[in-house]
């Protein structure tokens, strides 16, 4: 079953350069292939060599790093195109070529007889001049292409060979239903591995990705923080966390869990943003809660409220507790931590001060400190203490 056996393709480098506030120097994308490596992902997919002469020399650079993962180029159809991938020494290229009227109209104007023809050509030639090239064949705006054009296309390759179709969400438009019927049709027409690209304009990025496993997808597309045209496409935090949650001891053991976090933060420096407060796993309130209720649960069996382990993750959970919805169990906790032997009634008292101030104004943990030695030193109030 995919949702066993899925792999990940990491287009931070080739998607994600398409990020508005992407400009990766040499360095910045050895740095960034290497932090995947190391993360454990499949793939790594490069943008296409015929992007500009650095493009080209970045790609024969990370391709000759020796990395376990392995690395592949993107590239449009043009058989020049084919020619200049194979020169990069990459272990695979990804040939992708529009099939929605619109891209067939606006974009490179081909006939869809003419889109099968040219496919099928470079794909043959490649295939002669390097038999053991991985080589995948997308169409691009899968959604918004007739699906019997689609077929058509994919069973003329499929007579040439290749190792993966690719099926592309590439303006967000597609749900999961969707995604799920158009994955498990060709998956009934081809053995060859099938790869889920999707954007994530109507926020189904992730959503999608797990319906195209689930259908019969093997591989999955994602970037780092989900970076790349427009909103992007599925974030690998993301994708991790729905896969941890469906197979936890799977995810544990095929990736470094651990690495996650600085891996978000780094391509976030270099592309001049800030990790969102409510990123997937790295965020700051990813493993923080504040309801009174929550956090009595929290303290007595974590994953009461908690799906995903933090630990697992290198991260750390914790209770907000300087507010007006905070519980005496969380008060009592934090009592606890700074070694006050309080009663459960002085805690409870000391819990009924803090709602009262925080009714008045914004209170920090010092403030919640602060009461709980007055009440350990005796110095109780019967009334609410408002600085």
């Amino acid at each position: 079953m995919s949702l066993e056996s899925f792999n990940i393709i990491e287009s931070t480098l080739r998607e994600g350069e398409q990020f508005v506030g992407a400009n990766f120097t040499t360095d910045d994308k050895i740095r960034i292939a290497r932090a995947l490596d190391e993360f454990g992902v499949e793939y790594i997919e490069l943008t296409s060599p015929l992007a500009s002469p650095q493009s080209f020399d970045d790609a024969c650079t990370i391709a000759k790093l020796g990395l376990k993962t392995r690395v592949l180029t993107h590239i449009r159809c043009p058989l020049d195109d084919a020619k200049k991938a194979l020169d990069t020494g990459g272990q695979g290229i990804d040939l992708v070529i529009g099939t929605s009227s619109y891209l067939r109209e606006f974009s490179h104007g081909m006939a869809m007889e003419q889109v099968i023809d040219r496919a099928v050509e470079v794909l043959t030639w490649l295939r002669a001049q390097a038999p053991n090239l991985e080589l995948r064949f997308s169409t691009e705006d899968s959604f918004r292409s007739e699906e019997a054009d689609l077929f058509r296309v994919y069973l003329a390759v499929d007579k040439v060979g290749v190792e993966r179709f690719g099926i592309a969400d590439t303006v967000g438009v597609a749900t999961p239903n969707r995604v799920y019927q158009l994955v498990s049709g060709l998956r009934r027409l081809v053995k060859a591995g099938i790869e889920f690209h999707g954007h994530n304009d109507s926020g189904c990025a992730i959503a999608n990705a797990y319906s195209a496993l689930e259908a019969g997808a093997t591989h999955i597309d994602t970037s780092v923080l989900g970076i790349g045209e427009r909103n992007g496409i599925t974030p690998l935090g993301g994708f991790i966390a729905r896969m941890y949650v469906t197979n936890r001891d799977l995810v544990k053991k095929k990736y470094k869990l651990k690495k996650l976090r600085k891996l978000d933060e780094m391509v976030a420096n270099l592309t001049g943003v800030g990790v969102p407060f409510n990123n997937y796993i790295t965020g700051v309130t990813a493993f923080t809660h504040k309801a009174g209720i929550h956090a009595k649960a929290i303290l007595n069996q974590p994953e009461t409220y908690e799906i995903l382990n933090p630990k697992d993750f290198g991260m750390t959970r914790y209770i907000s507790i300087a507010h007006k919805l905070t519980g005496w169990n969380a008060i009592k906790d934090r009592a606890e931590q700074l070694g006050l032997p309080l009663t459960d009634e002085q805690i409870k008292d000391v819990t009924a001060h803090v709602k009262a101030i925080a009714d008045q104004k914004q209170i920090d943990l010092n403030d919640v400190d602060e009461l709980l030695y007055r009440w350990a030193d005796g110095a109780a109030s019967n009334e609410p203490i408002v600085q």
